[in-house]
C-alpha cells in the first residue's frame, strides 16, 4: 500500500480555523513546540448543556492589536507548558479544525496571551504529523499567499 506523500510548507503559514469564525490567520511554523498554540486574552471558563467551555477573545490580524473577535470553544484540557521564554504556564486546551489548502486537520491548540508575538499562532509537531507536512524553513507561504485578509473578517462567516 502506498504511502501517502507528504506536502512541503514554508515556515510561515495560512491556514482558517472556521469553528472559531476566523477564515484566515497566519501561523509559524514550529517544530520545537509540541502542541499548536492560539493568541488568545480574556479567556473565561463556563458551562454550558454539560459542556466546559472557554470563551476568549483574539486579535486574529498580525500588528492590528485593536481589531478583536470573541470565540467560543469546548474545553478540552488544561496543561503546564513551558513557554519558549523558559516559564512554566498553565493553558486552556481547545481542540479546532485547522483548515489548508487540500488539507484539513482537527488539532489540539494552547490558549495563550501572544500579544508581544509576530504570530498569532504557532503550528506545533503534532499537527504537522497529523497534517503530513514537512517543513522547508528556507520557504514561505508554499501554500498560497493570502491577500486581503482585512476584508475576510468585514464578510459574513458560514
Amino acid at each position: 500500500m502506498a504511502r501517502k506523500p507528504k506536502v512541503i510548507i514554508g515556515w510561515e503559514e495560512w491556514c482558517a480555523l472556521p469553528e472559531l469564525g476566523l477564515p484566515a490567520i497566519k501561523a509559524k511554523i514550529d517544530t520545537g513546540a509540541k502542541t499548536s498554540a492560539l493568541h488568545a486574552y480574556d479567556i473565561k471558563r463556563f458551562r454550558e448543556n454539560d459542556l466546559e467551555c472557554v470563551r476568549f477573545k483574539i486579535h486574529p490580524l498580525q500588528h492590528d492589536h485593536v481589531f478583536a473577535l470573541t470565540c467560543v470553544a469546548p474545553l478540552v484540557d488544561h496543561r503546564h507548558v513551558i513557554s519558549s521564554n523558559g516559564e512554566r504556564e498553565k493553558r486552556y486546551v481547545i481542540a479546532a479544525r485547522l483548515v489548508f489548502p487540500n488539507v484539513s486537520i482537527k488539532a489540539e491548540l494552547t490558549l495563550t496571551s501572544r500579544h508581544n508575538m509576530a504570530f498569532r499562532m504557532l503550528l506545533g509537531r503534532e499537527a504537522l504529523r497529523k497534517a503530513k507536512f514537512a517543513v522547508d524553513p528556507a520557504k514561505s507561504f508554499l501554500l498560497g499567499r493570502q491577500k486581503n485578509v482585512e476584508k475576510l473578517y468585514q464578510e459574513p462567516q458560514t
